[in-house]
């Protein structure tokens, strides 16, 4: 019966070379992918240090084109699709008529009239439903999902590594950059972003072609990298996991996102978010720093004294801070630095709680 599961389980181009690597592949989402090659710590280490790559085609890869594409992003987005020149990138949210965060994504506009969105692969099929519903105006929303492939290059040595492999805009693509260009004398679409708190770049190129990107990057010394260490990386660096940390009951004012929320615009959700900064906020996402020893697991329950005031949403040992780090929606009137305790496996242990990010790396200006 296990053996059944498996195969039914989505696939990414690269599903047979990782396992060449030896890694251990588990259930994501319904995506068969791996958890980790040799170590979570290695791998953890080699992004902080040198470079890592994962593989991240499971992601959902939408092209928005035509006269009106910019209008239904616009509408459909908290932040300012509008802003953007072409060959830029940025961090958005797609919103609910609540104000609650119905996917969070990476839209670049690659041309006047083109642009392109990195959407969660569990929200894939809500997000094109509700952007169809919303596009009154006739734009092309295509899904490129099944013939593309994506890749995640992270690390402080990210740009030396594509740079061996002719990405001839390596050293000059700024922060959030996008552009269409070639790696390895192929296609791609690169934009200098990533998931991990360190300087990076997110390829995506045709399916076929995923297999001689991988094979060049590990070639070149690249450590092949699985979602366990995705995930310590992403929570030192202080970034949210849709389903986890946010949710379509959650507005991206509570989630400590309120810097990409453009109010001079109109959008979906708009509305909702007046209220709430008219009203105040009741709860907002904090990060949580155990003071003791103990590994925090999300749904470990968080304290002010007595009075049980939150939970963990994610959570894990740091292994660059060498403690256990968290995020919790508390009440808004905690204040950074506050003790608070988080009960682990039945022991209240000492904690603070303050800012969502733990670790600041290098990132490319």
């Amino acid at each position: 019966m296990q053996t059944e599961a498996i195969s039914l389980l989505k696939k990414t181009p690269l599903n047979c070379a990782q396992k060449d690597l030896g890694a251990k592949m588990v259930d994501f989402h319904g995506w068969e992918l791996p958890l980790y090659f040799e170590s979570i710590i290695k791998e953890h280490e080699a992004v902080r240090t040198r470079c890592g790559v994962f593989d991240v085609s499971h992601m959902g890869r939408l092209k928005i084109e035509g006269p009106s594409a910019l209008e239904l992003l616009e509408r459909t987005n908290a932040n300012s699709v509008g802003s953007l020149k072409p060959g830029e990138s940025l961090y958005s949210h797609v919103l609910n008529s609540s104000g609650g965060i119905i996917d969070d994504l990476i839209v670049s506009c690659l041309s006047p009239n083109h642009y392109y969105a990195v959407v969660n692969a569990s929200r894939l099929e809500s997000d094109k439903a509700w952007i169809i519903k919303n596009n009154t105006h006739g734009a092309s929303v295509i899904d490129e999902s099944a013939q593309t492939a994506m890749l995640a290059v992270q690390g402080p040595k990210a740009e030396d590594v594509l740079e061996l492999l002719e990405f001839k805009e390596a050293k000059t693509l700024p922060r959030f950059g996008a552009v269409r260009t070639k790696i390895l004398n192929r296609d791609a679409l690169i934009t200098r972003t990533g998931y991990t708190g360190e300087d990076g770049f997110e390829i995506i190129v045709s399916a076929q072609e995923a297999r001689a990107i991988w094979l060049g990057l590990i070639s070149n010394g690249v450590a092949p990298c699985g979602l366990a260490s995705r995930d310590t990386l992403r929570l030192e660096a202080g970034l949210l996991l849709y389903g986890q940390d946010m949710n379509e009951e959650i507005s991206s004012l509570e989630a400590g996102c309120a810097w990409l929320v453009k109010f001079e615009k109109d959008f979906i959700g708009k509305d909702a978010f007046l209220k709430q900064k008219q009203e105040g906020l009741k709860r907002r996402l904090y990060g949580v720093k155990l003071s003791d020893q103990g590994v925090p697991r999300p749904g470990n329950e968080v304290f002010l004294g007595d009075k049980k005031i939150g939970a963990l949403t994610s959570a894990t040992f740091s292994p660059t801070l060498k403690t256990g780090i968290g995020f919790a929606y508390l009440p808004a009137d905690v204040k950074t630095g506050d003790d608070i305790f988080v009960l682990v496996h039945g022991r209240k242990i000492t904690a603070k709680a303050g800012p969502l990010q733990f670790y600041k790396g290098k990132i490319h200006a």
